[in-house]
């Protein structure tokens, strides 16, 4: 076992990613497409013929990838396919293309696992750490420690809203029209008054971490990077000024304007207008002056686990959570 490599795929509501390391947790491959499973889910309840398609393709290639490290793969499914009524019938589509059969993570394992993997390569901190994970149909607020050299995620709160499912219940119009956006900002900063006076251990976090496509897009296009740069965004820290600028930028642009952004990849250019109201809305509500970026995520929760043995413990198969 002393030379097996582990990868994970996590197939998103917006985006379907691999990742492989060494037996030691070296990075041999990360990689993220833009499937958009979640298109359409919350109105119709299911995940629609052509997303699986697109999902399905992207994986039948990270097959071919994990086949030639000759990995042990573990695959699992998030918000998308917690609403999904059509989960297991999809899970049998990817365990024909890739021999695996996925897992159906619960908002709390989903949760618990991107922590994990956003702060286990930042430095340890003497304090409560907040991750802030928006996802293509949720969003998770999730605080615990590393202090004494350990990672205990304490609790955390799943929002249902994310890139995909937000702008396609909120954001109609191009470019969004105000009363558009004020009502994209409100409703989740409703959600996140709501969390807060539930779970009061939320507003009270000193580290704020975000993980995930969004939050990393928006501090690309805040550097202006005109090639994806992990080492440059890794760790930078993300100001509410610098977020609420990009927000201003390209919510006032039209879709063919917003595409040349640099720092904005084609394929989120029409979710992230819906991306940066969430992350102001919650970066309003919590009072922060800034988020830490982290470019690991979920997918390092996972390899990490599966390295230690104990990854999916409490995580279903098939159906719907």
């Amino acid at each position: 076992m002393t030379n097996t490599a582990f990868a994970a795929i996590d197939i998103g509501s917006n985006s379907t990613n691999l990742l492989i390391v060494d037996a030691d947790g070296g990075e041999l491959v990360r990689e993220v497409n833009v499937t958009a499973l979640g298109e359409g889910v919350a109105r119709s309840g299911v995940l629609l013929p052509a997303a699986i398609e697109r999902t399905l393709t992207v994986i039948r290639h990270y097959a071919q990838v994990v086949a030639q490290h000759k990995a042990q793969l573990h695959i699992t499914g998030t918000a998308a396919c917690r609403m999904a009524t059509n989960t297991a019938d999809f899970f049998a589509l990817v365990q024909a293309v890739t021999g695996v059969a996925p897992r159906l993570l619960s908002a709390s394992d989903e949760a618990r696992l991107a922590w994990q993997g956003a702060v286990a390569s930042l430095p340890s901190f003497d304090g409560v750490t907040m991750v802030v994970d928006i996802g293509g149909a949720s969003t998770e607020l999730t605080i615990g420690d590393t202090r004494d050299g350990g990672a205990v995620v304490h609790n955390s709160v799943s929002l249902p809203y994310g890139v995909v499912t937000h702008t396609e219940a909120e954001l109609h119009s191009d470019p969004p029209r105000a009363e558009e956006l004020a009502n994209a900002i409100s409703i989740m900063a409703d959600a996140v008054d709501n969390a807060v006076i539930e779970h009061p251990a939320l507003g009270e976090a000193s580290r704020v971490v975000g993980v995930a496509g969004s939050i990393v897009t928006i501090a690309a296009v805040e550097l202006g990077l005109r090639a994806y740069d992990a080492g440059r965004l890794h760790g930078m820290v993300l100001t509410r000024a610098a977020a609420e600028d990009v927000f201003r930028t390209l919510a006032t642009e039209t879709f063919a304007q917003r595409v040349h952004n640099p720092g904005l990849a084609l394929e989120r250019a029409g979710v992230i207008v819906a991306g940066c109201c969430l992350l102001v809305a919650i970066m309003r509500r919590l009072h922060l002056d800034h988020i830490i970026v982290s470019t690991h995520n979920l997918l390092d929760g996972i390899v990490a686990g599966m390295r230690a043995g104990t990854t999916l413990s409490g995580t279903s198969s098939t159906g719907n959570a």
